[in-house]
């Protein structure tokens, strides 16, 4: 099991911002969602090797050797030029790790951490890694005391969800829209699976919060917000909510252009939704 790999954009050894206390994040390689509005665009796609990459660095720290892609971090200085260039929106940089790695890293830092947060990408698409890494985590006396947590899109079907929940302390999962057809506009596919494992984590009480993007004239009309409440309401028992304020940062193509999302209008949303009694609703810690 120690020796499954998994392909991560990158790591960061502490996080505050990525579930509760001081947490590693690794963010995975990957996604099935197309989002418009995503700020990691580059942690979409999967690279393929076309090679558009290696005269665009600076640093000449990607190389193009039998046919495929080499990164060299000791010569990389995170210019991300390479991310900026990438014609399918994945990154060159990716490297792969097996679990005893990650397992050393956390117990280099484990001093200092409430936890783990696995994030992408999706998540999920790299679920058996997600498994044992987690699995090994709770077996070793040194990191079991270490929480947990995947944050996600929600399509991953029950079956998968049923086959991690049992190492998994909590999960953060993401709404981008409740109106169908807005939903495949803003992400590329429906929002079916993500409410019934909004549905399936809050049952088995692994629903560590439920997050919003509040996107302008988009996500953040009254119908929308109206549909937020009365499916949380649909729910048994409170709900961490987050609502989040679309900016550009990081956004590629047409999204780039949108508007960002106003405070007033984000505290008159929060405001609505602690009027319904829903649960405590975290706004975005900078503006």
């Amino acid at each position: 099991m120690s020796s499954l790999l998994a392909r991560i954009s990158k790591i960061l050894t502490w996080s505050c911002v990525d579930g509760p206390g001081n947490r590693m994040v690794l963010f995975l390689q990957g996604c099935n969602f197309n989002c418009a509005a995503c700020h990691n665009p580059h942690t979409i796609g999967q690279c393929n090797d076309c090679g558009d990459c290696v005269p665009a660095c600076p640093e000449q720290a990607l190389s193009l050797v039998d046919g495929k892609i080499v990164f060299d971090p000791a010569l990389c200085t995170n210019c991300d030029i390479c991310l900026d260039v990438c014609p399918i929106k994945a990154n060159p940089m990716v490297q792969t790790y097996a679990v005893c790695d990650i397992l050393e890293m956390l117990r280099e830092n484990r001093t200092f951490l409430t936890g783990i947060t696995i994030s992408g990408g999706e998540a999920t698409m790299q679920l058996a890694f997600i498994k044992a890494l987690f699995t090994a985590m709770s077996r070793d006396p040194d990191l079991c005391h270490l929480t947990r947590f995947i944050d996600s899109n929600g399509h991953l079907g029950a079956a998968g969800w049923r086959s991690i929940l049992t190492v998994t302390d909590r999960v953060m999962l993401d709404i981008k829209a409740f109106d169908q057809e807005l939903h495949v506009r803003l992400t590329g596919r429906t929002n079916t699976r993500c409410l019934e494992s909004v549905r399936l984590l809050h049952d088995a009480g692994k629903l560590h919060e439920l997050r919003y993007l509040m996107i302008p004239d988009q996500t953040d009309s009254d119908a929308e917000i109206d549909a937020l409440i009365g499916f949380v309401k649909s729910l048994d028992g409170p709900v961490n909510l987050r609502l989040n304020a679309y900016r550009t940062h990081g956004v590629r193509g047409q999204a780039a252009a949108w508007p960002a999302m106003a405070r007033a209008q984000v505290e008159a949303a929060a405001a609505r939704l602690c009027a319904a009694d829903l649960g405590p609703v975290s706004l975005p810690a900078l503006w």
